[in-house]
């Protein structure tokens, strides 16, 4: 049940008219009803549902057995927040907590509508209201209420991409690409007027073919051989014209189109990198490398061939019926009659084509998103012996393809015949009421069997124009797709006056920071100050914000509130990449590209030497291993790195971040696909790589962080502690119990018979006993 707030009196749901009934509380005795929502946790955080309403003068609840209603006061206020995926809504005084309500963020959009209608009662009474609580506030969308991307003039809830059928006036959006080459076009128009024109000049060559030359002949006058070449010799020659101006026009269009096609997909895959990665995560690679591949490929084909032969009927039966007309204006009605028909039917269809056609292009989307996630993960599949399951998936998805092409089919299929139905019943009266006039000596045989000729090519074009109808829904919806993408805003966008970049210190300022991701409170109110060259931990459990606060300094997202300072200067008034080039950033998965292990490394400066590639992956120490595959540095990583092991991809990921050379170094659990023995090469290189740089490590290993100058504690998205290990060991707060947990473990470790020289070499003995035991309760081994 989802409820809608609207400017009018909101209606409840019959259920709650009736729960209200029985219990006998009277709701219109308190005022109208400005805004209502059901909630679906109860105080026990189990799953109930409850209503709560909101009156004149009152807040009332009820879950069905009993009621509750509270009175609103000049001093009442009602804070929102949420976490770890529960929201809660507390009606507050300035002295104590009235009562507090818990629900799933599938309901926090209809919750804080209720809270907005709330604040905008307060105002019209103009009653006393304390500081906003929420202080995501100016992130709300104004429309419904609830929170949206930072800069981005697009709300995911209100306004997510647009699922409205296509329309074909999407195709005019293509304006834009095709201007270039506006007077390539304009030529090509001119050639398809000329190339129409010398294709309807044999049939007007019929009519004193038949009345000067075989007309006479059959009365017995002779024929007039040189007469007769004339008008072959004619005919021939508007053949040839017709030929050569065909070809001509067909090859420049395509050529334009071609174009037009490589700038749509050029722009389209530019803009799609420059938005931000909060639109790639509700995004699906399939869709996404659908779109950009077919269809654009569907749109060039659709300029190069059908909107070609769109303008060519549409010219072809425009001069025909002048043509007609000026022959006979009473025969050309009778011609023209069956238009209307097929004009109105065309409307009819087309409105059904672009539903079915937007249809198939998401169901198709789906077809490709089962590929794109199953070959990338194909090991995955076989090592559990999926291989049934995904291609139960494929076969299920490609059906449901395949039922949606039938529905479309099947209207296309009663509506093709039906055009050719009515131009065939067009052309029989014709030739009924055509011998009528030659019996009656109102016309010649020429001029019958001319318009005989003209009325044919009339009604082929017709029904070559009804045909193109399908191409053009389906090229309506393929652009709208596109469009969809180019018309997304960014929420991470570029400065309209980017400051340049001077010498870099490495100074990071962080202040009142905060950050929502769709609904859920992330980070709030850090304050941070990192100084040129100093290394800072980040240290928390999982969940508590440490990757989410690498990607604000990153600029992967935008803050919610406050601001990140790069030397004093606010990141977002500095160019995307200019930024991001003073950063090296090593991830906790690494991602290698299809190539060689020389173009990994160098990704981020292509223009590296072999010698500085290999110094890289020396302090990477990434050397060793490299040099022994068989072509070293030229060795082929295969899709995603997988022909390496974990480590080794790692290790190529640090000496890819090493080669740039950054002023800030952002060490995202860096370490964590590598064994102690690697770890501790790895750390020796990094040991030597932060002197001089700013860097920010993430590690749940806290041998990563022995060398860090501070360590930052982060606990549900909020700084904790902040010193060095000796100090926060002393104040026995947060990180003194991460710390102790992992001396608890260690030791357990150890009672069992464990040996490591450190923590977390005992830890990893731990996983691999657990891995046994695991394989042994499977009934295998490691």
């Amino acid at each position: 049940m989802k409820p809608e707030i609207s400017p009018q009196t909101p209606i409840l749901p019959n259920d709650w008219q009736r729960v209200l009934g029985e219990l006998q509380f009277p709701i219109g005795d308190l005022g109208h009803v400005l805004a209502w929502v059901e909630l679906d946790l109860d105080q026990n955080l189990r799953f109930e549902k409850s209503l709560l309403l909101l009156l004149e003068k009152n807040l009332v609840w009820t879950n069905g057995k009993e009621v509750l209603k509270l009175p609103i006061t000049s001093d009442c206020t009602l804070v929102h927040g949420d976490h770890a995926g529960v929201g809660h809504l507390k009606l507050e005084t300035p002295h104590r907590l009235e009562k507090i309500w818990y629900f799933t963020l599938a309901v926090n959009p209809h919750v804080l509508r209720l809270q907005a209608s709330f604040k905008k009662m307060n105002a019209a009474h103009h009653v006393h209201e304390e500081p906003v609580t929420n202080e995501y506030d100016k992130q709300i969308c104004p429309v419904c209420l609830s929170p949206k991307p930072a800069n981005s003039d697009s709300c995911p809830t209100c306004d997510p991409e647009d699922d409205a059928p296509p329309s074909t006036w999407t195709l005019f959006k293509l304006w834009r690409f095709a201007k270039p080459y506006q007077n390539k076009l304009l030529l090509g128009f001119v050639l398809t007027l000329l190339s129409t024109g010398a294709t309807l000049v044999p049939p007007y060559l019929t009519m004193p073919l038949m009345d000067h030359i075989l007309i006479p002949y059959e009365k017995g006058q002779p024929i007039d051989f040189h007469l007769a070449s004339l008008y072959l010799l004619a005919l021939f020659a508007a053949a040839l014209l017709a030929w050569g101006l065909g070809w001509w026009k067909t090859y420049l269009l395509a050529l334009v189109s071609e174009r037009i096609g490589a700038d749509l997909r050029n722009t389209t895959f530019e803009h799609l990198l420059k938005l931000s990665l909060e639109y790639f995560g509700g995004k699906r690679t399939g869709d996404l490398i659908a779109r950009i591949g077919a269809e654009t490929d569907r749109i060039c084909v659709f300029l190069s061939l059908y909107a070609l032969d769109f303008a060519t009927d549409v010219l072809m039966i425009t001069m025909t019926a002048a043509i007609l007309v000026s022959i006979d204006p009473l025969l050309a009605l009778v011609t023209l009659a069956p238009l209307p028909f097929i004009v109105w039917m065309i409307h009819v269809v087309r409105d059904k084509l672009r539903f079915g056609f937007e249809k198939i292009d998401r169901i198709w989307s789906e077809v490709t998103n089962i590929l794109a996630d199953t070959i990338p993960g194909i090991r995955v599949v076989k090592a559990f012996a999926q291989e049934d399951r995904e291609l139960k998936r494929f076969v299920d998805s490609n059906k449901h393809n395949l039922q949606i092409n039938d529905r479309v089919n099947r209207v296309w299929g009663l509506f093709s015949p039906t055009v050719t139905l009515l131009t065939e019943t067009g052309l029989l009266v014709v030739w009924g009421f055509g011998i009528w006039q030659v019996a009656h000596r109102r016309i010649s045989v020429g001029v019958l069997i001319a318009f005989l000729a003209y009325i044919g090519r009339f009604y082929i074009r017709l029904d070559s124009m009804s045909r193109i109808v399908s191409h053009t829904q389906k090229a309506a919806a393929g652009a709208k797709r596109i469009f969809d993408i180019l018309d997304h805003v960014s929420s991470v966008p570029e400065p309209i006056n980017p400051a340049p970049l001077a010498k870099v210190e490495g100074r990071i300022s962080l202040k009142e920071v905060g950050f929502r991701y769709g609904n859920r409170a992330v980070t709030k109110g850090i304050n941070l100050e990192i100084a040129p060259g100093e290394m800072v931990g980040l240290v928390g459990h999982s969940g508590s914000g440490k990757s989410t606060l690498v990607n604000l300094i990153c600029r992967f997202y935008d803050v919610s509130t406050g601001s990140i300072a790069l030397d004093g200067r606010d990141i977002r008034s500095i160019g995307i990449a200019d930024y991001r080039k003073c950063i090296g950033l090593v991830l906790q998965e690494p991602f290698l590209f299809f190539g060689t292990i020389a173009e990994n490394i160098a990704y981020g400066k292509p223009d590296a030497t072999r010698e500085e590639i290999i110094d890289a992956a020396r302090a990477a120490h990434a050397h060793e291993f490299i040099l022994r595959l068989p072509l070293g540095y030229d060795s082929l990583v295969g899709e995603r790195g997988q022909s390496l092991s974990g480590g080794e991809r790692q290790r190529i990921s640090i000496a890819r971040a090493l080669l740039i050379n950054p002023t800030i170094l952002i060490l995202d659990e860096a370490t964590s696909s590598v064994d102690t023995t690697t770890e501790k090469e790895i750390q020796k290189a990094l040991d030597n790589l932060v002197k001089g740089r700013t860097t920010i490590a993430i590690a749940h290993r806290l041998s990563t962080l022995r060398k860090a100058d501070r360590l930052v504690v982060l606990d549900k998205g909020e700084i904790v502690e902040i010193g060095t290990h000796d100090s926060l060991m002393e104040a026995q707060g947060a990180y003194y119990q991460l710390y102790q947990a992992q001396i608890r473990q260690a030791a357990e470790l150890v009672e069992g018979g464990a040996i490591g020289d450190t923590v977390e070499e005992n830890i990893e003995v731990r996983q691999e006993e657990s891995l046994q035991v695991i394989a042994k309760n499977l009934g295998g081994g490691v």
